[in-house]
């Protein structure tokens, strides 16, 4: 981080783009993720989230999506059943400004895509690739349920992507 990024104010920052991912199985059940504690901040804290991640340099978002999936999850065997075209924010409470993201932005702003998953619980394999696993453990809820499981500060994105995407619980 250069000198010019920790003078500079938070509201300065920028948004990370990224895409986030809404995989449904047959059962019109959503995959969680166990995000392991040091991200939070609070090291006793475990957060459930959908997977998630940034763009590439020159990558399209529903590249990114598909990139992502596998990365987190192993999972290909999935398609793109609905999507959000336009960026949802959120804003990083001030404790995680210039700790979370690389301490190089003030939030994310991502597109979601909402994926069927086609494929047998057996595909899906949430150990290390590159040396680092984003979760720890996994599991699929209600669609319902994800806004009370993830951290607080991005709660109304869930909420959204589930509002939008609750047409698709049905299995």
């Amino acid at each position: 981080m250069t000198q010019a990024t920790l003078n500079q104010p938070p509201l300065d920052l920028p948004y990370r783009s990224g895409v986030g991912i809404m995989l449904i199985n047959r059962d019109g059940r959503v995959f969680t993720g166990r995000r392991l504690p040091k991200w939070v901040g609070d090291k006793s804290a475990y957060v459930w989230q959908m997977p998630q991640g940034g763009l590439l340099p020159g990558e399209a978002p529903i590249e990114a999506a598909f990139r992502e999936l596998e990365e987190e999850t192993g999972v290909t065997s999935a398609d793109i059943v609905g999507e959000i075209p336009e960026w949802l924010t959120y804003e990083l409470p001030e404790p995680l400004l210039g700790v979370a993201l690389k301490g190089k932005y003030r939030g994310q702003r991502q597109r979601w895509f909402a994926m069927r998953f086609w494929g047998d619980d057996s595909e899906i394999d949430i150990r290390p690739r590159n040396g680092k696993a984003e979760f720890d453990r996994w599991r699929w809820r209600e669609m319902s349920e994800l806004p009370e499981h993830i951290v607080s500060f991005k709660r109304p994105v869930y909420q959204t992507v589930v509002d939008r995407f609750a047409y698709l619980a049905q299995s």
